[in-house]
């Protein structure tokens, strides 16, 4: 029987591997959210057109490290899994309704008379809506902790209802709508990249604030937190996060009263959403589910995260080859006409 026990540290190769498929999952899912939180205040049918046309080619594909992310979890650390499933049921099949009734949107808006239209446009915003409060929501619960008796979770169905996840929910919504508008930028021109410059601006302000909001109140749900970013030398290695973030703020402010930058407002874009995933995982090592069990707590026998690391390790290249070739193909400006 494989084991790399002797050799690796299977469980820390494992949370790494959960880590950046669940961070590759934002970024990338993140913008075509964005686009779909933001349809509805297009100045058009024609821009809005090409809002779907440039996200029709990735979304699905996107969603791929989704399911890595989730099956990592099952697979490599069931104790995590069956503590933090049972404690997020209700906004995780919220999320997936919300993607589901996206995913029909992109199949019947387009076959769609003009009558009826405004359904599958009204489907796509609010799965997109529903889909990124919902993972706020999760990212909320997980930074605070669950209620865990042993090895399951004891609390109650409406907990992950409270006041701090509904804030990183309501700001994860204008995360994904600036990566969003950042996109468009991009991906489009005339009419719809001057009103997507617009959107930005909007929302990059509300992003700084309530990245601000979130960072500042981060440190107290935990005492460990607290002492971590607050306390030195701790302080001055950490210092450099924000500071880079206050720079591509910055950056991305400039750049949206410039018409000749496109791309770089994206790729800022997501810089912050790296900068704020790193802190986060900062504050979160080693802890899988905060604060109970560890990565090495949870982890499911040697042996079977061995074989898994095998297949992960023969599959992954084919996923991220898929992915820069499906960025690759689909470069240049997206249209209004039917494509999909």
């Amino acid at each position: 029987m494989i084991d790399f026990s002797m050799w690796l540290d299977l469980p820390l190769i494992w949370g790494l591997l959960i880590a950046t498929a669940v961070f590759l999952y934002v970024v990338l899912d993140g913008f075509d959210l964005g686009v779909g939180i933001l349809f509805p205040f297009a100045p058009s049918n024609n821009c809005r057109s090409k809002m779907m046309n440039s996200i029709a080619p990735f979304w699905d594909g996107n969603e791929t490290w989704l399911v890595l992310g989730g099956g990592g979890l099952f697979a490599a650390f069931p104790v995590a899994y069956a503590i933090i499933m049972p404690a997020l049921y209700l906004p995780i099949i919220f999320m997936l309704m919300g993607l589901i009734f996206r995913g029909v949107a992109f199949e019947f808006r387009f076959k769609a008379s003009k009558e009826k239209r405004w359904i599958w446009d009204a489907a796509f915003h609010f799965g997109s809506l529903l889909a990124a409060v919902m993972q706020g929501i999760i990212l909320g619960n997980f930074i605070q902790g669950f209620e865990v008796t042993g090895r399951g979770y004891t609390g109650g169905p409406l907990d992950w209802a409270n006041g701090f996840a509904l804030l990183t929910g309501v700001a994860l919504v204008f995360g994904y709508a600036l990566l969003g508008a950042t996109w468009l930028i991009y991906k489009t021109d005339d009419i719809t990249q001057k009103w997507a410059r617009l959107a930005a601006k909007y929302n990059v302000i509300l992003v700084a604030f309530f990245m601000a909001v979130v960072s500042i109140a981060t440190p107290f749900v935990d005492e460990r937190i607290y002492k971590l970013w607050f306390t030195l030398p701790n302080f001055y290695y950490l210092l450099p996060i924000p500071l880079m973030a206050v720079s591509l703020f910055s950056i991305v402010v400039r750049d949206l009263n410039n018409p000749k930058r496109e791309a770089r407002p994206f790729l800022c874009s997501l810089g912050l959403f790296l900068l704020g995933y790193i802190g986060f995982g900062i504050g979160m090592y080693p802890w899988i589910v905060p604060f109970e069990f560890t990565i090495w707590d949870a982890a499911a026998v040697s042996t079977s995260q061995s074989i898994l690391l095998i297949g992960t390790a023969l599959f992954l290249p084919l996923i991220l080859a898929y992915t820069a070739f499906c960025f690759w193909t689909f470069r240049g400006k997206s249209t209004h006409e039917a494509m999909y």
